[in-house]
């Protein structure tokens, strides 16, 4: 099983209106690196669904349910598994320094893109800090 990060203007489709969809189809990626990146998920793969814009967060926890390809584009239905008790914002990821490499933080604009175990790892501890301790590792 894999990790992903999916990234989507809140104002557009945030992730509570994946919550109230149920399973739904991830369309309208345009970006080739994207496109390639979305051609590797796998159903039962975990998703980290990421708002950007003014927020710049993780904020929850998605999986894909089915992965396959329609007239040679990649089709993946994806659902809301729950969202994070505390979002996690790439602030907090870049201050880690653990991260510089990370698709995430070399490439802010790309939608699509693989998350390492350490990164999945850091997004759930942060997630689950006490209350002021967030971010500090």
């Amino acid at each position: 099983m894999s990790c992903w990060l999916f990234k989507e203007e809140p104002d557009h489709y945030g992730f509570e209106h994946l919550q109230m969809d149920g399973v739904v189809e991830w369309e309208g990626v345009k970006n080739n690196l994207a496109l390639k990146n979305l051609r590797c998920v796998k159903a039962g793969d975990e998703i980290l669904y990421y708002h950007t814009g003014d927020q710049k967060s993780i904020v929850g926890l998605a999986l894909c349910v089915e992965a396959s390809v329609k007239n040679g584009s990649p089709s993946v239905r994806i659902r809301a598994v729950r969202k994070l008790r505390r979002p996690v914002a790439l602030s907090t990821v870049k201050s880690s320094g653990l991260f510089n490499d990370s698709p995430l933080v070399r490439n802010p604009r790309l939608s699509v893109m693989p998350v390492d175990e350490l990164l999945r790892d850091y997004v759930f501890r942060i997630e689950s800090a006490v209350s002021g301790k967030a971010g500090k590792d």
